[in-house]
């Protein structure tokens, strides 16, 4: 559920910022296939993927943080 939530977040700001899954992973050193789980909700986002992805649509991790957080 809560790596679901993250997921949206992440998906909808990537989108809002002109960023395919594939230039976004690129740009953060993972695979598409690893962003792509992340965004399905398949896989928790670590730590440090949360931030690496805040720097990297330059919006803060608030911001990406799921409302019941």
């Amino acid at each position: 559920m809560e790596a679901e939530k993250w997921g949206r977040r992440i998906r909808a700001y990537r989108k809002l910022k002109g960023f395919t899954q594939e230039s976004l992973a690129k740009s953060l050193g993972i695979s598409v296939s690893v962003l792509g789980e992340v965004e399905r909700g398949n896989r928790k986002p670590s730590e440090q993927l949360i931030i690496s992805v805040s720097k990297e649509l330059n919006v803060s991790i608030d911001e990406l943080r799921p409302n019941d957080e």
